[in-house]
């Protein structure tokens, strides 16, 4: 009787422990553990990371850090962490955020447009991704890759298309180069292509033209007239004679990208610089600026008109006077230069 009594004993008492264990786990796995209000939180997780980072990563944001372990390494999730960019929702359970970290890297929209150089590309593209910008320059500038894809220092701009693209956070510079030229070479399809041979450019000198005109008007819906300007100038064999590629030349020759020049004088005009298209004739070695696609179409199709000249219109801000000949440039350039002029703009 007595070792009858002793058996229940210890059955009961290893029922109320298997109980207790039971719920322990039940809560451990399947028990609400965030510790934020928010309906989401997002939480990088680098390339390099350990296991540790990821506990010191979600250490603000769960409420039992150890509860947590116990699930992840069950699961194997300890050993076998994944860099990426993770939102956790309010209430997750143990189970749920191990599976989020495991499998749910969302990819982050990564916009750019109208950069000046590489540099400023860099810049603009390391505040989406994890990469930063010395990597992605290193990687922009890499001779190697240039060389491989025809391009040249002076071009390498021109192989990134503005827009908006779908990249994971964890994406490397050189990864992100890589998609670039895909995206570059999917832009320039047959009929694009076919357009460029038949205005007489190459793709690298559309996008050239296309910087050009981006720069000498903000309004989209007059870049193809604008462009139709530079045409006529290019067909002829006339120099483009274009403002912003001598604002761009004095940048490149002094090293000073962040002067601001608002009026380019007539000393300008004389400056030694294969940018300087009051000087050479030819279309310059490369972008000024990362032009729109807008602008990029804009040149592909171009307006078919007499104009060879145009300046500000001071009447109609953002948009520009056209002329055919000079002395009909010179009367719309006069009213031009008396608004600046009472201005006070002397640079």
């Amino acid at each position: 009787m007595y070792i009858k009594k002793i058996i229940i004993a210890i059955t009961i008492i290893g029922v109320i422990a298997f109980g207790i264990f039971g719920y322990y786990l039940y809560n451990s796995v399947f028990s609400s553990n965030t510790n934020f209000e928010a309906k989401e939180q997002v939480v990088y997780i680098p390339s390099a990371a350990t296991y540790e980072t990821v506990l010191d990563s979600i250490r603000p944001f769960i409420k039992d850090l150890q509860s947590f372990d116990l699930v992840a390494q069950k699961k194997g999730y300890a050993g076998n962490v994944r860099p990426g960019r993770y939102f956790l929702e309010k209430g997750m359970n143990n189970n749920e955020l191990v599976n989020r970290l495991r499998s749910g890297n969302r990819p982050v929209k990564v916009i750019f447009n109208n950069q000046e150089r590489l540099e400023n590309l860099a810049g603009r593209i390391s505040k989406q991704i994890e990469a930063d910008s010395l990597a992605l320059l290193k990687s922009f500038k890499n001779q190697a890759f240039l060389s491989e894809n025809d391009f040249e220092s002076s071009t390498a701009l021109g192989m990134y298309i503005p827009n908006q693209y779908e990249f994971y956070w964890n994406t490397s510079a050189d990864e992100f180069r890589s998609r670039m030229k895909q995206e570059y070479d999917r832009f320039w399809n047959e009929k694009r292509l076919k357009k460029a041979e038949d205005i007489g450019l190459t793709p690298k000198e559309v996008i050239t033209m296309a910087s050009i005109v981006q720069k000498e008007t903000a309004k989209v819906d007059e870049r193809p007239k604008v462009a139709g300007v530079y045409m006529n100038r290019h067909k002829n064999g006339w120099k483009l004679d274009a403002d912003p590629t001598v604002i761009y030349a004095i940048k490149e020759k002094t090293g000073n990208f962040d002067t601001i020049i608002k009026r380019v004088l007539y000393k300008d005009l004389e400056l030694e610089s294969p940018y300087n298209t009051y000087k050479y004739k030819q279309i310059p070695p490369g972008p000024i600026w990362m032009p729109d696609i807008s602008s990029i179409e804009a040149v592909l199709n171009y307006e078919d008109h007499d104009f060879f000249y145009f300046v500000a219109d001071v009447q109609n801000f953002g948009y520009h006077k056209f002329a055919k000949n000079l002395a009909q440039h010179n009367r719309n350039k006069q009213e031009y230069v008396r608004w600046i002029n009472k201005q006070g703009i002397k640079r």
